[in-house]
């Protein structure tokens, strides 16, 4: 058992996370758009069937993992660290938006490329002013705008979340000064009211409440996980769990489960100390580390494949299923490429200008 590292550690255990849930992120896509995955289904339907219907619930590592996170770095302690919550929050909108933009122009080229040599309905309609401007603002899904690319999404449910959280950590410093018990009470009140009602319904999943249950089981699960969590730990690991498992017997959701499942492992390797030490794999690190170009660009990238294999190769199943292994090895070169060039020093001139 060890204390907790420094935020600027390497947690191998999430990379991992974030490795294999970004691999299923793009193999989803990859069997749910494009022609290409009709003739893989000839060869292999029910393997394409299940990423195409089931792989989608990686994004419930990425919430918890989420919350996990911005736990640990807002109030590693249980009580929120810092004076200014509205700067924490316009740096996080920075941090994720500048790449998310960069990403999109890219994605729009990629659209335009493949626009010529192809026709299919997997081709978003080229982009007005007004619906640049609502993915810039993270609004777009809120204001019923078509979305630029697949998974754009997620990214502003991501600062929906992170700004919840944020709300929650100031409200409990407000309530009870920085004892922090507060912050956490409230925050377990929200993901009770996400799982027991939001989450089962879905004309909310363009807010926040919808996926909090997620995010702030992995927010608890650090809490809860630290080593100097206090003798009721134990008590409120088990409540966790507990009040999951009747959500889920009043409603049962295999994407609630999967994320007490996630949220219960990150509570066991922090509390172990392998958050820190395991995997030892550098290809689980790396592609942890690439995860969210990834994610951005699978899309478009898989669509440029796609209408090069429908232009240029044989219709034939096993060639267009090559087409889609090639499309997997070029998602994950051009999420490397851009994240080593375009989300790295976006991230410095997103610091740089937030601290200013």
């Amino acid at each position: 058992m060890r204390p907790s590292a420094p935020t600027s550690e390497r947690m191998p255990f999430i990379d991992a996370l974030k490795a294999v849930g970004s691999q299923l992120i793009v193999l989803h896509h990859l069997a749910f758009y494009g022609p290409m995955s009709d003739w893989t289904h000839q060869l292999a339907p029910d393997v394409v069937g299940w990423f195409s219907q089931h792989a989608r619930m990686a994004v419930q590592i990425f919430l918890v993992v989420a919350g996990f996170l911005a736990a640990r770095s807002l109030a590693p302690h249980g009580h929120l660290r810092g004076e200014r919550p509205l700067f924490l929050l316009w740096q996080r909108f920075v941090r994720v938006s500048l790449p998310l933009m960069a990403a999109l122009l890219l994605a729009m080229v990629c659209t335009e490329i493949a626009r010529e040599w192809m026709t299919h309905d997997s081709l978003p309609d080229p982009p007005n002013l007004w619906q640049l401007v609502a993915h810039a603002l993270l609004v777009h899904s809120l204001l019923g705008v078509d979305s630029l690319s697949a998974g754009v999404w997620y990214v502003a449910i991501d600062v929906q979340l992170f700004a919840l959280l944020l709300g929650l950590l100031w409200l409990g410093r407000r309530l009870r000064g920085h004892r922090g018990l507060e912050a956490q009470v409230l925050v377990a009140a929200v993901v009770l009211a996400s799982l027991f009602h939001f989450n089962r319904d879905s004309g909310w999943d363009n807010w926040a409440i919808y996926f909090f249950g997620a995010y702030g089981l992995g927010a608890l699960a650090f809490w809860v996980s630290r080593v100097d969590a206090g003798r009721h730990a134990p008590a409120w690991l088990a409540g966790m769990v507990v009040l999951t498992a009747l959500a889920l017997a009043l409603d049962w959701r295999t994407r609630i489960a999967l994320a007490l499942g996630v949220a219960l492992a990150l509570a066991w390797s922090h509390r172990s100390g392998w958050l820190f030490t395991w995997p030892r794999s550098r290809a689980l690190g790396y592609l942890g580390r690439i995860s969210y170009g990834v994610f951005l660009l699978n899309f478009p990238v898989a669509l440029v494949v796609n209408a090069a294999f429908t232009r240029y190769a044989s219709p034939d199943a096993g060639v267009q299923t090559l087409g889609v292994l090639v499309a997997w090895l070029a998602c994950n070169l051009a999420g490397a490429a851009f994240h080593h060039g375009v989300e790295q020093r976006l991230g410095q001139l997103g610091r740089s200008g937030a601290g200013r």
